[in-house]
């Protein structure tokens, strides 16, 4: 054979390699059909709780496939995917929107940053912000309650002092409230303190049984945690309201809606049926009883008789 009927040859095999994986690829992939949504969630216990409750009501409310992609990693991770069609719709929280995605200043009142958040995303990026569970996640700094007790601490304010004071408080934070502006840095630029050594970075599901253990002295950590009050920890109060409000809500691609117009209505049936306290023990019955999340949402949704 000559050389150039090898070379043909070679090109022939190369395309058809191609071809072949392209279509893997097509078959392999879930599909952004009108039968078909793609859900995802951060990798943090609420978020895979969350992230099945939305799956399950709309498996039982519709002909819909569902597709879990749960546990994908941290905010912009959710986010771009979102944005790249990767997927239809995952659970956001509104200063997290506000301050980490649209990089604007926090607004305390809760009914106005909703709007912010939801006048911005569907100008800026074509995303909607559906109605909002009904709990407010807050980042909260939370301490072993007898040693806050012990320091006289109730407040960050009070903690800012005691630091500044030459109180030497080992702290740990998880990798994403490390790099936030509504996190770490603006924290103590707010509270206008710094602790004597750079906080550690550790998981959020090794952070609470730590401060438990007296391993570290404070930690930051999400308001509905049912570790909270199970490991006796006291949230200290935000008194400089530095945090933004974080109420959870689905954040749905608007050609997601058009393709699948009943989303809208199944998973505003949500609106206002998880409160603080459900949410944070919800997330308890997962992290410290060991159930599966799909079992705990399942159980909740029954018990709100939204699903059979």
């Amino acid at each position: 054979m000559s050389t150039a009927a090898r070379v043909s040859v070679l090109l022939v095999v190369v395309g058809l390699i191609a071809i072949a994986l392209v279509a893997f690829h097509a078959l392999t992939k879930p599909q952004q059909t009108a039968t078909a949504i793609s859900i995802g969630g951060k990798h943090f216990t609420e978020q895979e709780i969350l992230g099945e409750i939305m799956a399950l009501m709309i498996e039982a409310n519709t002909d819909l496939t569902v597709h879990r992609k749960l546990n994908l990693g941290g905010t912009m991770i959710c986010f771009n995917a979102l944005r790249a069609g990767d997927l239809d719709l995952y659970a956001e929280y509104t200063g997290t929107g506000l301050v980490n995605i649209l990089k604007r200043d926090v607004i305390a009142d809760s009914d106005k940053a909703y709007q912010a958040v939801s006048e911005a995303f569907k100008a800026e990026y074509d995303l909607v912000w559906l109605e909002p569970f009904g709990f407010n996640n807050t980042y909260t700094l939370t301490m072993r309650a007898k040693h806050a007790e012990q320091l006289g601490v109730r407040s960050i304010s009070e903690l800012a002092t005691k630091v500044r004071a030459g109180e030497k408080l080992r702290a740990a934070f998880d990798a994403e409230f490390l790099v936030r502006p509504d996190g770490y840095s603006g924290l103590r630029k707010t509270y206008d303190f710094r602790f004597p050594e750079e906080p550690r970075q550790m998981d959020p599901g090794l952070m609470y049984k730590s401060a438990a253990d007296g391993d570290v002295d404070v930690i930051d950590g999400f308001a509905t945690d049912g570790r909270i009050p199970a490991f006796d920890l006291m949230v200290l109060e935000d008194d400089k309201c530095f945090f933004p409000p974080y109420h959870a809500a689905p954040l749905v691609r608007a050609d997601a809606l058009a393709r699948c117009p009943q989303l809208k209505h199944v998973l505003n049936r949500l609106a206002g049926k998880i409160d603080g306290q459900s949410m944070q023990r919800l997330n308890y019955e997962v992290d410290e009883e060991g159930r599966q999340a799909r079992d705990v949402a399942r159980e909740f949704l029954k018990s709100q008789g939204l699903i059979p």
